[in-house]
């Protein structure tokens, strides 16, 4: 059947009086809301892409059913431009990053960057259908240019973003749900990166902004440009929300070389990167058990997620279009369980893991053939696809351009001797989607998004409440 809106619930969500006129143009603006299809069923949530054009970002919202399938529902305005960062020749992930959309699931709140207008849009999600989000109060500067990846803290009061460009580092702001996004005093911290606007990369560029387990640090992930290893750049975060005046650069193990996705290892005081010259990087910040651990035959192992019901992590590489399932132990000892071909040529690159009644489903972007895989993890070393659904045809029926197709080769480089490089001509969306899973108990994102004549990937915070 078909969700509704209630009234008693939409009067739950809190939009102030300066927020309300954009909230209202929006929705009488067929051209910043476009409807995509209708429910299929009473949805366990609701997954957000977004698109990440230069003339318009949008937020494509779709149901995820209580068997983890997805279902396409509408677009709405993100309030301002995407951009795509300079790489010759064009790939696949515009951003070079993860986290360019995230969710609160405390605070029932949805962020998103809008790069090419150097801002962060804030929206509220109606808990009767959280395919249904309205803008709060008006778009925000990121404090620094290119924004790029976002992060909550645990009760969804404070929002940190991740700036790549030539003004970059990270500025962090209070969540209000009448007013917005307001700027927090003593949070706007410089990488001093050599950088442009847009951002040039992948190499030495930002990647990722995260909070750590117990939310008293933050922390962005930096690749470096070979044969230079990237770091780990972490900030104290004080009691107000400010941070530590510098950051404590922590360099990968020995091996270690672009650090990208950031995933926290629960209960331990550490964390697992993932490194596209490499495989993965363990980064132990209480004790001596970092490392870095080669996955063989890897191309360019980007994005991370964790399942809880597994207990494993789960890695993908756009060059071999290969799932890569990963065990740490007590002792911050990283394994491979198994590997998970996705079919070849299909460009696997975000992923995100949701948790839907006692199962955990994985959400695979396949960028060459323009579909989410779904996989259901039912046990260790036994994950499973049950859906793979195409995005193309809805969203050109739905007149999203980010959605043409179009071929461009993605860049090559020499790390260590080893082809860092994807090795086939790619056919991708123009842009590409961030996905979030939203319901009353919880939510689970995964974000992805899109560039400029190609498809590109994000991966998403898993949150529970």
């Amino acid at each position: 059947m078909k969700l509704s809106i209630a009234s008693v619930l939409l009067s739950l969500v809190l939009v102030s009086v300066s927020g309300r006129p954009l909230d209202s143009r929006q929705t009488r603006n067929n051209s910043n809301r476009k409807q995509m299809g209708n429910a299929s069923g009473v949805a366990a949530g609701a997954a957000y892409f977004i698109t990440n054009e230069p003339d318009g970002n949008f937020i494509v919202a779709a149901d995820i059913g209580n068997d983890g399938k997805l279902t396409l529902r509408r677009a709405i305005g993100a309030g301002g431009l995407g951009e795509h960062g300079i790489t010759d020749p064009n790939g696949p992930d515009p951003l070079f990053t993860q986290g360019a959309i995230k969710a609160s699931s405390a605070a029932n709140v949805l962020a998103t960057v809008n790069p090419g207008s150097n801002t962060l849009s804030l929206f509220t999600i109606d808990p009767n259908d959280p395919t249904n989000l309205q803008l709060i109060g008006a778009p925000v500067g990121s404090g620094g240019e290119f924004p790029v990846s976002l992060a909550f803290n645990k009760d969804g009061s404070q929002l940190c973003a991740l700036n790549g460009g030539a003004i970059n580092g990270v500025n962090c702001f209070a969540v209000d749900k009448q007013k917005g996004l307001v700027s927090l005093a003593n949070t706007n911290r410089a990488l001093n990166l050599n950088q442009t606007t847009p951002a040039t990369g992948p190499a030495g560029s930002v990647s990722h902004i995260v909070f750590s387990e117990d939310g008293q640090t933050l922390v962005a992930s930096v690749k470096g440009v070979p044969p230079t290893p990237g770091f780990l750049a972490a900030w104290a975060v004080q009691q107000d929300g400010s941070l530590s005046d510098d950051f404590q650069k922590i360099d990968p193990a020995d091996g270690g070389l672009l650090p990208f996705s950031m995933t926290v290892i629960p209960g331990k005081n550490a964390i697992l990167a993932t490194d596209a010259g490499l495989g993965f990087d363990i980064f132990d910040f209480g004790g001596n058990a970092s490392s870095a651990v080669k996955i063989d035959g890897q191309s360019a192992t980007c994005w991370s997620s964790f399942s809880k019901k597994t207990g494993n992590f789960y890695l993908t590489d756009i060059g071999t279009s290969i799932v890569t399932e990963v065990n740490v132990d007590d002792n911050l000892t990283g394994t491979i369980v198994k590997q998970y071909a996705q079919g070849q040529g299909t460009g696997t690159i975000d992923n995100d893991i949701v948790t839907v009644g006692n199962n955990d489903f994985m959400y695979v972007l396949a960028a060459n053939a323009t579909t989410i895989d779904v996989l259901a993890l039912n046990a260790a070393g036994k994950a499973q696809t049950i859906q793979k659904l195409g995005v193309a045809a809805t969203a050109q029926k739905a007149n999203l351009k980010c959605f043409q197709r179009a071929r461009h080769d993605y860049f090559r480089e020499t790390v260590d001797q080893r082809p860092f490089h994807f090795p086939h001509k790619w056919r991708f969306l123009s842009s590409y989607p961030c996905v979030a899973l939203v319901n009353v108990k919880f939510y689970v994102f995964l974000s992805w998004l899109p560039s400029r004549f190609y498809i590109s990937v994000r991966r998403l915070l898993v949150l529970r409440s």
